[in-house]
């Protein structure tokens, strides 16, 4: 008698067959998981029907998913989409034998591709946080899985997992942040302040510290203006992290959301020229991970005090007091570890509509999902994105380069771009070719996206660096052919939009305490230049930089 072998198209035919579902009754499941997780995501039978078989019904191959039905799908199963729309590694299905039956054997995934951990999923430790806990028992001279087993170590300890998850979402208010940073800084810096405004008479204040010199830049993002440089190739060595504790804390934090981390190189500011139409300065490599697990420490410890009614101040703060224990060292950049990003206000023109109203600017605000190393739960512009190499570590160094790319990735679905993905081997992402339809339209004319740098501060926070810039898309046609295709990214919980021509509503987001500090910054600024350029399309609030 031969053996009974189940063949297999894809892994996420083996997985649905393994929960003993048909395909009618996963469809149904997935319609149930969506509505009870707050997931957008839909997924008809004939729809899941063309996953299982891994290609078209023409035979052509199935190309690119929809962000949210993959980001349904990687929930459901922890897997990467292209993971499950694969064949399974043991293309013959070959079978464990139980009283007699042939049943599909697992598939046994490489660890390299199993990058994405959920919410409250706390039986495994996900691991794409293998790079961060290699990095701490390194840095700590720990033997090797010391930081594995204490973080598992940790999440079981009874009552801390509701602990941590008391203190996931954004608890502490945008301002409140903003008073402990001024209390906390009480010695001032000569010609430098906190960035501070008043939006039709409501009185702001934020952590990100600037000169009036770093703002109302004006500057086009181009080839002559954009002039950042990589100077130092090789990452500088990290010290011994002495506070090995707070770093399990985080990592632990990472399990419960969701995390994720890839320990790409990103750059770090070594020194900065910045004026009007001219952005420049100097910058290296520096390792994500020490970053994450070392300056990115100082928010989590900064709100709890705060949530707490304890005004930080030093010998209060020790992770503060040890990296950033004062503003004057917050500005020498070249010998602390400064990283940072570029985030921009997008304002895609639109046309008159009899239901919305004349012709104006819709402007794009994200909340940040948990799933984000920093501003989790926070609103802020988009795209957002960390100032890192793509593939050419010297030419990717313009803060233009990291907006397109974010842009490409949070909005145009383009995952090639998304730096926490793994075993990504293109060569040219960015290439012409490989765009997305609403960026390839956007590149085939000069003039038709317009990038400008706003404004430039340090974020007392956590002391990064940040490139306030304005997107302008002017063209109503690219609204009118695209708008349809935009979509927010895993790292966004919502997407949010506004009219240019609504000043009451964007005045009264401008005010909410939920903002990320950066995030406002660059809003701030940003409807600052809109208004300038922006003519009959805009009726935005009055928006005056206090002096620093």
């Amino acid at each position: 008698m031969g053996w009974l072998v189940s063949v297999y198209r894809t892994v996420l035919e083996q997985k649905i067959k393994e929960r003993r579902q048909s395909v009618e009754e996963f469809a149904e499941f997935v319609e149930t998981f969506a509505r009870e997780h707050g997931e957008p995501g839909t997924l008809s039978t004939r729809h899941l029907q063309r996953l299982l078989s891994g290609h078209r019904a023409d035979g052509e191959p199935l190309g690119r998913v929809r962000t949210v039905t993959a980001r349904l799908l990687e929930r459901i199963f922890g897997l990467d989409i292209d993971v499950l729309l694969s064949p399974p590694r043991d293309t013959l299905g070959t079978a464990d034998i139980v009283g007699g039956t042939a049943l599909p054997r697992t598939v046994h995934v490489p660890e390299t591709v199993m990058t994405r951990s959920h919410p409250g999923d706390f039986g495994t430790i996900p691991v794409d946080l293998s790079a961060a806990f290699d990095w701490l028992d390194t840095q700590s001279r720990w033997t090797p899985q010391t930081t594995q087993d204490r973080v598992t170590e940790r999440l079981a300890e009874p009552g801390v997992r509701t602990a941590i998850a008391g203190r996931l979402p954004a608890r502490v208010g945008r301002g409140a942040l903003a008073e402990a940073m001024a209390a906390y800084y009480d010695r001032a810096v000569p010609g430098h302040g906190f960035y501070r405004t008043r939006i039709d008479g409501h009185g702001i204040d934020t952590t990100v510290f600037t000169r009036p010199s770093w703002l109302d830049l004006r500057c086009p993002l181009t080839p002559t203006t954009d002039l950042l440089r990589l100077d130092a190739v090789m990452p500088g060595a990290p010290r011994e992290h002495d506070v090995p504790h707070y770093a399990v804390d985080r990592l632990a934090e990472a399990v419960m959301a969701g995390v994720r981390v890839s320990d790409r190189p990103v750059y770090r500011l070594l020194s900065v020229d910045v004026e009007p139409a001219h952005i420049g300065g100097s910058v290296g490599l520096a390792s994500f991970v020490e970053y994450a697990l070392t300056l990115d420490l100082l928010e989590s410890e900064l709100s709890d005090a705060v949530s707490r009614g304890a005004t930080p101040c030093h010998g209060s703060q020790p992770l503060r007091d040890r990296y950033l224990p004062s503003l004057a060292g917050m500005l020498d950049l070249g010998s602390r570890l400064c990283v940072g990003g570029a985030l921009a206000l997008c304002a895609i023109a639109r046309p008159a509509d009899a239901f919305r109203g004349p012709a104006d600017y819709v402007l794009l605000i994200q909340e940040r999902s948990t799933q984000v190393v920093n501003a989790a739960r926070r609103l802020a512009v988009i795209p957002k994105g960390f100032h890192q190499p793509l593939r050419d570590y010297r030419a990717d160094t313009r803060i233009g380069a990291t907006l397109r790319r974010e842009l490409e990735e949070e909005l145009f679905g383009h995952s090639e771009v998304d730096s926490t993905e793994d075993g990504n081997r293109v060569a040219n992402p960015m290439h012409p070719s490989r765009l997305s339809a609403p960026m390839r339209w956007l590149s085939e004319e000069p003039g038709r996206l317009r990038m400008e740098c706003t404004g430039f501060g340090l974020n007392t926070v956590s002391g990064n660096y940040e490139f306030a810039s304005l997107l302008v898309i002017d063209d109503e046609r690219f609204w009118t052919r695209f708008g349809g295709d935009i979509e927010a990214n895993w790292e966004s919980r919502s997407l949010r939009q506004y009219s240019s021509l609504d000043r009451e509503l964007v005045a009264v987001l401008a005010a909410d305490e939920s903002w990320s500090n950066e995030g406002l910054f660059a809003f701030a600024q940003g409807l600052r230049r809109l208004r300038e350029i922006g003519g009959e399309r805009v009726d935005l609030p009055q928006i005056d930089v206090l002096p620093v």
